[in-house]
């Protein structure tokens, strides 16, 4: 079924060798997938794709004001990664996130990191994300990022690197737990190869992170998820995520404040609520402070977070954090507060704000990807090499209008792997968002979220942009115990 296909370019091959043959981790899975016939892999994904739409497992994609519902797209060929590469990527993570969060943690309150000129003044406090609401604010536990969405790809040598850092609402965690079910529903054989690293924790242990933020350290504290509502395009997500830890899914309408204290409004009066896992933006959360016509906020939300009587996970402010700009910084970050060498690396980022890249840039359109700073989902981003003339001229126009809102970057060498289509099996690109929990314990769920480009010769994984996911599986067992470190 598995078949060796043509590789004869620059980009890493997941499965395959330069000398055809798989890794050796590969083998098993290819020995099992090649016994089965067309038919079979052909019934089995539609087998998954029935049962993602009967549990709802959904996802929303807006194009000209309308929305459209689809099942998650799922590809039944899994992703493998052994132990000891993933320890690698796991000390990565859990370096970066920790600087991440000092950043956070200093640049809302003594702002050192600014005043020694490592990252730039402007850069941060002119940020569209840079929230002078809630400076000075004591954040819990100094706890900004309660759970970061990292993204990593491999370039041509099988290297891993940082795309991007999503440490505001960072979506996708529900499908990787939903992907391992139904692989194991769909392909138990497979299972009886390999001991992975198992994911059956990791609820439990997010909601402890949550728990660990509680004002004044309560021991049973009130959390609720607010979410947006049901026609948000990661809705699926939420409910998810809230059934399994079970804590309460709410909307504006479920929550007030009253005397600076947050209560929930229950069949038996009002409760008061001690955590928000918000999957709303900062701009929607209080009408009263951010946005005025927010109808998905809760009014004087903000005046019970500066009195320390509610705790909100991700902090506010978050966004000046993962600012594709900013991100260029991150390894300088890493030194600064950590004093070590960055693990993982950052793909080579041209900030247009400076004449040297801007110039750079637009004198190598055809060769560079070009993204807006506090764009997602794959959207406002021109890739020059697969750009037409008309394409590429429309975004010139825009940068030279406004250069400080883009970053640039070479064309990403996303690594590829046997994927399943209407054509067969064949090669597509992927990348990986991996899931960290940052708590007195911090936890690097073991995989994350493979997202596979299933459109042809497409570097864009986003599933709103028709990308789909893969289960991810790490091999040996799971070593998790690295404790959280001052700045």
């Amino acid at each position: 079924m598995i078949k060796k296909y043509e590789t004869a370019d620059h980009f890493f091959d997941e499965m395959f060798m330069v000398d055809d043959k798989p890794h050796k981790h590969y083998q098993s899975l290819m020995n099992n997938m090649s016994a089965l016939d067309e038919d079979t892999i052909k019934n089995r994904h539609l087998l998954a794709e029935q049962d993602f739409m009967r549990q709802g497992i959904t996802f929303t994609v807006y194009h000209n004001d309308e929305g459209t519902e689809r099942t998650m797209p799922f590809d039944p060929l899994p992703r493998i990664i052994p132990a000891d590469e993933w320890e690698i990527v796991e000390k990565g993570l859990h370096q970066r996130v920790r600087a991440l969060n000092c950043f956070l943690d200093d640049i809302y309150t003594d702002q050192n990191i600014l005043k020694d000129q490592v990252v730039p003044r402007d850069l941060i406090v002119n940020s569209p994300h840079f929230y002078h609401q809630v400076y000075g604010v004591k954040v819990p536990k100094k706890n900004h990022i309660f759970i970061a969405g990292i993204d990593l790809i491999r370039d041509e040598n099988g290297n891993y690197l940082v795309l991007e850092d999503n440490i505001r609402n960072p979506s996708g965690l529900s499908y990787v737990f939903q992907n391992r079910y139904i692989m194991r529903k769909l392909f138990p054989e497979l299972f009886k190869e390999y001991t992975l690293q198992s994911l059956d924790n990791y609820l439990y242990e997010m909601h402890e992170a949550l728990k660990y933020i509680a004002p004044d350290e309560k021991k049973k504290p009130v959390i609720v998820l607010l979410t947006p509502g049901m026609y948000n395009s990661a809705y699926y997500d939420h409910s998810f995520l809230a059934k399994q830890m079970g804590i309460e899914l709410v909307e504006s309408r479920d929550l007030l404040v009253k005397d600076r204290i947050v209560y929930m409004k229950t069949t038996r009066g009002l409760q008061q609520v001690d955590v928000i896992y918000r999957r709303i933006d900062d701009d929607y959360l209080d009408p009263i402070e951010f946005k005025e016509d927010s109808l998905i906020g809760v009014p004087g939300l903000l005046d019970a977070y500066r009195a320390g009587n509610v705790s909100i996970a991700n902090a506010i402010g978050n966004g000046v954090a993962d600012d594709k700009a900013t991100y260029a910084y991150v390894p300088d970050m890493i030194r600064y507060y950590l004093q070590e060498e960055p693990i993982l690396s950052n793909v080579k980022t041209y900030i247009l704000s400076k004449k040297e890249d801007y110039h750079y840039a637009l004198n190598n359109l055809d060769e560079l990807v070009f993204k807006e700073r506090n764009s997602s989902g794959g959207y406002n981003m021109l890739i020059g090499p697969h750009a037409t003339v008309e394409e590429k001229e429309l975004f010139r126009a825009k940068i030279i209008k406004n250069p400080e809102n883009f970053i640039a970057q070479p064309t990403i060498s996303l690594s590829t792997l046997p994927t399943y289509t209407k054509e067969g099996i064949q090669r597509r690109h992927i990348d990986l968002r991996a899931f960290v929990l940052l708590n007195e314990v911090p936890h690097i769920v073991p995989g994350g979220l493979t997202r596979v480009a299933l459109k042809k010769g497409s570097l864009v994984v986003n599933s709103s942009q028709g990308g789909g996911s893969k289960d991810t599986w790490i091999l040996g067992n799971t070593i998790n115990d690295r404790r959280q470190e001052g700045c």
